[in-house]
């Protein structure tokens, strides 16, 4: 695996990649990796022939009360799981490589943005759609894949995608879990053993609420009550939002008979943390 630093190296590895004819996948992270980041990996590994990662802790998509400083950092542990993977090429670059002294350009993916984490993180997909959207200049992959997880991150960045006219196919992976049914997360580092058994709160409000809509619940407002009861055995954990959503718009839904995304945020302990399903179309 071949490590760039600098999007030089990057666009010279990639140039000898395309020499061979060799269809390339990009992965984007921040590192700290784990099972969900390596499902992305071997995704883009079946439909690509060759795969380029890139771990980056991202500045501009931070608050400023956020936790860009504590994030953690794994760099060589996060190379030695790449490698073993079978991952091309690895980019990871410094901030100012991102984002040279002076840039001032930046995307904005109006009237969706400022739904979901949007609303509660303002600014948050300004830098997530900026700093993908480098990456998607800088790498040119046919297929970038991305993690279920993220709903709202996925919805901004399809529309991104739509918008600009970027030629590549954004791929949406399943959510990975833990046996317990916690969806696995770089942030899951900072919860103690009773934040995360606490934490498990958030798989069963998804649950239940999906046991409502499959026993024939369409109401919006009764499948949200029926979750926030839910929510309420564990009054250590805070919550940000719990929304039934269209999946492409992030709107609201007042009913789940054409379908819905499902999505919670709250916080554990330290730890904000998002989970979500799709409720398919009622029949």
């Amino acid at each position: 695996m071949r490590i760039a630093r600098t999007v030089a190296e990057v666009r010279a590895a990639l140039a000898e990649l395309r020499a061979q004819s060799r269809s390339v996948g990009l992965v984007p992270t921040m590192g700290a990796l784990h099972q969900g980041h390596l499902s992305l990996v071997r995704a883009a590994r079946a439909a690509c022939d060759a795969v380029v990662a890139t771990i980056f802790v991202n500045p501009t998509q931070f608050g400023p009360n956020e936790d860009f400083s504590k994030y953690p950092r794994t760099f060589q542990a996060d190379c030695a799981l790449l490698e073993a993977e079978g991952v091309d090429l690895l980019f990871a670059p410094e901030p100012a490589e991102m984002y040279p002294e002076g840039s001032g350009t930046v995307i904005e993916v109006e009237g969706i943005s400022d739904r979901l984490d949007g609303q509660s993180r303002p600014g948050h997909f300004r830098g997530v759609a900026t700093v993908v959207a480098k990456l998607f200049n800088i790498v040119a992959p046919i297929k970038a894949f991305f993690g279920q997880k993220d709903a709202a991150q996925v919805a901004i960045l399809r529309r991104m995608v739509r918008d600009l006219n970027f030629p590549l196919e954004i791929v949406v992976c399943p959510i990975v879990r833990d046996p317990d049914g916690l969806a696995l997360s770089s942030r899951n580092r900072y919860l103690s053993p009773e934040d995360r058994q606490s934490a498990l709160v958030l798989h069963r409000t998804l649950h239940r609420i999906e046991a409502r809509a499959a026993a024939g619940e369409v109401d919006s407002s009764a499948l949200l009550d029926a979750g926030l009861a839910v929510l309420a055995e564990e009054p250590d954990v805070r919550l940000d939002y719990l929304r039934v959503v269209d999946p492409d718009t992030l709107e609201d839904r007042a009913d789940v008979r054409q379908g819905a995304l499902v999505a919670v945020a709250a916080w554990v302990g330290p730890a904000r943390l998002i989970d979500n399903l799709l409720l398919p179309p009622h029949p």
